[in-house]
């Protein structure tokens, strides 16, 4: 028997192209929704862009038929946009049906009345919590079918013999035949250990070009004075210096230094080694908790606040290369232009070559917004993506359906995109207590 998914607005927002993802299913939407998405059409944020977005595809669909009767759509379901009869709901007299969310549980209940095998989707945990309440099977609407736990970590420990230690000595590679696994991702991390002896482990990066296991990139003079701390820092290392991997992913609670870094293998690559053109650091504009509101100046002055971790940042590296004479200020790096910060927010249409691109913060992005960003990397950039899937500040975003989340769990299998995730903080005891026990 096909289901009947009814849509929310909050996912309609969040993805204009979702009622092409429900197989041969039909789709429908309560008129209700329509007009909550009409007011958000003339907003320049993205809620605006995907409203405008889904009244183009409603309105080429439009040209087959009535959409209160449905339309066929391109997966073999039926799309239906419409007002249901009216329906008292016996028992509930609490629920005021002159709330929108109110109207589109009666419209839900109308057609499970009717027969059909109903199912609401939202973003709403309260709406699918009344949902529940009123017997009408509801549930989330999701872009990947992973949960955090199960979501691809980039390292893999792998056992072998003493032998194949000695002949990684000695050849800095080993054979993939000679691991005695399948299933590795390109540069994907592994430890090696002889058998199960955590003494003898060694590191490497599986090469799918090679066929086989290589021995990180290592600095011993460190990155821009910067030192790995932990094997998880040696692997984030080797992937932010590898000049054949175009997409790193760093995701870590706070503290395990992501965008520390990141910016500091910015500069190495850019300023000493001259391999891009310049370093652009960029994070979303969404705030933690209360908004101040409107910023007084003009658009540096308005950007500061937001910039500021960069900056922190920024400090930190250029303090720890004080005694160096030639160190130049982040401050002439920028007037030279061989340094930028900014916001996301005029990213779209932008082309950037040659670039190492830092964008922190990149779990408040949505799945659409990481392709548009990522999309934007010209001949020679680089992109590293940062952040925590654990500390979202937008309402339409979780740990699952984000945007990092996304494409971690998208483009693993590709032979230019790396990804680590670091466990251990090393900012300081303080805050690495907080961290587990807060």
């Amino acid at each position: 028997m096909s289901k009947t998914f009814i849509l929310d607005t909050n996912v309609l927002l969040f993805d204009p192209q979702s009622i092409f993802k429900f197989s041969e299913n039909n789709v429908f939407i309560p008129l209700i929704v329509v007009e909550e998405l009409d007011r958000f059409k003339k907003d320049q944020n993205e809620n605006g862009r995907n409203a405008r977005h889904f009244s183009r595809i409603v309105d080429q669909l439009r040209s087959q038929g009535p959409l209160a009767k449905g339309v066929k759509l391109e997966s073999g379901g039926k799309l239906r946009i419409s007002v249901v009869e009216d329906i008292q709901i016996q028992g509930n007299t609490g629920i005021d049906l002159n709330l929108n969310d109110n109207v589109i549980l009666k419209d839900a209940l109308s057609l499970k009345n009717n027969g059909e095998n109903v199912i609401l989707i939202t973003k709403d945990i309260n709406l699918r919590l009344k949902a529940d309440a009123l017997g009408v099977e509801a549930d989330d609407y999701e872009t990947t079918h992973v949960t955090l736990d199960e979501l691809y970590t980039g390292t893999r420990v792998i056992d072998v013999d003493e032998t194949t230690i000695e002949m990684f000595n000695q050849d800095r590679f080993i054979p993939q035949d000679h691991l005695g696994v399948n299933g590795l991702f390109p540069n994907e991390y592994v430890y090696l250990t002889a058998n199960g002896n955590n003494h003898k482990k060694k590191l490497g990066r599986y090469c799918k070009r090679k066929g086989g296991v290589v021995p990180l990139i290592t600095k011993r003079d460190g990155v821009w004075g910067i030192y790995p701390k932990n094997n998880e820092q040696q692997f984030a290392f080797d992937a932010l210096l590898n000049e054949n991997i175009n997409l790193v992913s760093l995701v870590g609670k706070a503290g395990t230094g992501k965008t520390l870094m990141a910016i500091a293998a910015g500069l190495e690559a850019t300023i000493n080694k001259q391999h891009y053109t310049r370093v652009l650091v960029s994070r979303p504009i969404i705030p933690m908790g209360r908004d101040l509101g409107f910023l007084p100046g003009d658009v540096n002055e308005k950007l500061g606040p937001w910039m500021q971790p960069i900056f922190d940042n920024i400090d930190y590296l250029f303090g720890n290369k004080k005694g160096e004479r030639d160190t130049i200020s982040w401050e002439e790096l920028i007037n030279q232009g061989l340094l930028h910060v900014e916001p996301l927010t005029y990213i779209r249409g932008r082309s950037l070559p040659g670039q190492y691109m830092i964008v922190d913060e990149a779990q408040n992005l949505s799945p659409h917004e990481i392709k548009t960003i990522i999309t934007r990397a010209g001949e020679g950039t680089k992109i590293v993506l940062t952040g925590d899937c654990e500390q979202i500040d937008s309402p339409y975003l979780d740990s699952i359906n984000n945007g990092l989340t996304y494409c971690i769990d998208r483009l693993k299998d590709e032979e230019i995109v790396s990804h680590t995730f670091l466990r251990v903080g090393e900012r300081s005891v303080l805050s690495e207590i907080a961290s587990q026990k807060l």
